[in-house]
This record gives structure tokens, C-alpha cells and sequence, in this order.
């Protein structure tokens, strides 16, 4: 039986004000939530109008920013897609909140098809992509060997079957397909700057917490390698501003600005950045 001890007492700051605990398990060098909300119970955590992926709102600085970043972010994402040769360029993203991902790759002569669980965000996307965005259910529907590129921009980490989930996406790319994966980082220092405090951890919508072991070893007990890894600059920066409200109940944007710069920086040393993109190729 792999070793799991209790790493952290957290808090659901944003919706539900629960406890809960993160679970580590050392052969994957990876933290669980426990408890894990059940199938039906899960969606309640995700009915806050503050929960900004499914919503294209520009209500206030905060979001100003988010959708700031996101727009910088998109062009990015879409550099790294591109950086790939494929002859049909048919892509698959997970989780693809309002669609503005699919919508930049289909603008950009790629074959989108999205997946996402919540039905407004799902709504809004479908606008984006002519109707190219199902639930999560259909994701077992797909025709096996169907995409060249599966992304997952911040969703792994909100899989409740995780393994499963894993062996279904390898499933579904083409033989030396790529999958990219965007999660947190919690041996980042922002992470270990404000711990129970830190906004990434975001329990219990967060399931599972990543380290770069965590991924690799995940990845290889499916078939697939992990090609290289790239850092999410914004991101130690977009958590520590979140990180602050949570510890001291407001926003202080300089001590954020602070503690994300001094994640980065020790980051270029050390690779933990608040946040990686793992770009994984199918064996």
C-alpha cells in the first residue's frame, strides 16, 4: 500500500468555508483532497459568480486583469500548438471553459472540439466554436485515435478519476500525438510562501496537486513521455494577488506583485514555477 501522510489543512475559501486536508502519496510524490466531494455533490462547488473560467465578465479590476492576461496567454498557447506539424491539425481541449482557446486554434485554421462539464460555460463556448463543445460525458463517445493535440489548460487537477481519465485521453491521440497539460505547481515558492493560504490548492474543486514528478510519472505508466516543460510566468503573480485576500482579507496588489516576482525569480533556479505546462508525446 503506498505511503500517504497528511501534508496541509486547507480551507475552501470561495464557496463553501469546508476544511479539508491534502493527502500525500510519496510514490507519486503528489497531493489528494480528502475528502473528495462526490459526482453529485461536486457541481455545488463551482456555483459562485466569482468562479472566473466560466464567465467572460469585466466587472471589476480583478477581472479586467484575468481577462488581460488570458488574451496574452491565448496567443502563447497558440504558438505552442503551432510549433507542432501535423496534417489534419485536429484538436481536443478539456475543460475549454468559454471556449477562447478553441476559438483563437479554429481562427487559425486547426479542427477544434471541446469538452466542458458546466452547461453556461458550455452555452458561451458553443457561440464561439459553432457548436463544437459537448458535455463530459461525450468524452468516451470520441472515436479512438481522433486528435493530434488534447490540451488541458488547468483541468487535470479537477478529474475525479484521474488514471482513468489519463488512459482514456491517451486513448484518444493519434500514435505520436501531443498532449499539453497546464496544472499548479505546489513545491512553487508562492506555494510555499502562503501554504494553507494558497490560492492554487483552491480544495475541493482542486482534486489532485501536481509536482513535475507527479506528471511524469503519471504520463509513463500510460504509454507516453514527457517531450519538455515550460513555465506560466502570470500565474505566481494572478495566485498571490488571490493568496493575499484569502490570508489577510483583502488584496494587496503590491505584496502579490512581491511574492509572484520572488517565485519567478527563484524559479529560474530551481524550475518550480507557480505554475507548468507539460507537453507530453504519445509513445
Amino acid at each position: 500500500m503506498d505511503k500517504k501522510t497528511l501534508y496541509l489543512s486547507v480551507k475552501d475559501h470561495s464557496v463553501s468555508n469546508e476544511d479539508f486536508q491534502l493527502i500525500y502519496n510519496e510514490e507519486l510524490d503528489m497531493l489528494a483532497t480528502f475528502p473528495q466531494p462526490s459526482k453529485d455533490n461536486l457541481p455545488k462547488y463551482y456555483q459562485s459568480e466569482d468562479y472566473i473560467s466560466h464567465t467572460d465578465a469585466k466587472r471589476n479590476l480583478f477581472e479586467m486583469l484575468y481577462q488581460y492576461i488570458k488574451s496574452i496567454a491565448l496567443k502563447r498557447k497558440l504558438k505552442l500548438i503551432n510549433s507542432f506539424q501535423f496534417e489534419s491539425k485536429k484538436l481536443l481541449d478539456i475543460g475549454c471553459g468559454t471556449g477562447d482557446f478553441l476559438k483563437t486554434a479554429k481562427d487559425n485554421q486547426w479542427q477544434v472540439t471541446g469538452v466542458e462539464p458546466n452547461a453556461k460555460a458550455r452555452a458561451i463556448a458553443n457561440t464561439k466554436t459553432n457548436n463544437s463543445v459537448y458535455d463530459i460525458d461525450e468524452l468516451l463517445k470520441f472515436e479512438p485515435h481522433s486528435f493530434e493535440v488534447i490540451t488541458l489548460w488547468h483541468v487535470l487537477e479537477h478529474l475525479p478519476k484521474l488514471e482513468h481519465h489519463i488512459a482514456v485521453i491517451e486513448s484518444l491521440l493519434k500514435p505520436n500525438g501531443i498532449l499539453i497539460i497546464a496544472v499548479p505547481n505546489y513545491k512553487s515558492y508562492d506555494a510555499l510562501y502562503y501554504k494553507n493560504f494558497w490560492a492554487a490548492f483552491d480544495a475541493p474543486r482542486h482534486l489532485w496537486h501536481f509536482s513535475q514528478k507527479s506528471i511524469t510519472k503519471l504520463v509513463e505508466k500510460k504509454e507516453m513521455h514527457l517531450v519538455n516543460t515550460k513555465p506560466m510566468l502570470f500565474d505566481s503573480y494572478y495566485v498571490s494577488l488571490l493568496s493575499e485576500k484569502y490570508k489577510n482579507g483583502y488584496m494587496n496588489p503590491f505584496k502579490a506583485f512581491w511574492i509572484g516576482w520572488r517565485s519567478n525569480l527563484k524559479a529560474k533556479y530551481s524550475g518550480e514555477f507557480s505554475s507548468l505546462i507539460y507537453t507530453i508525446k504519445k509513445n
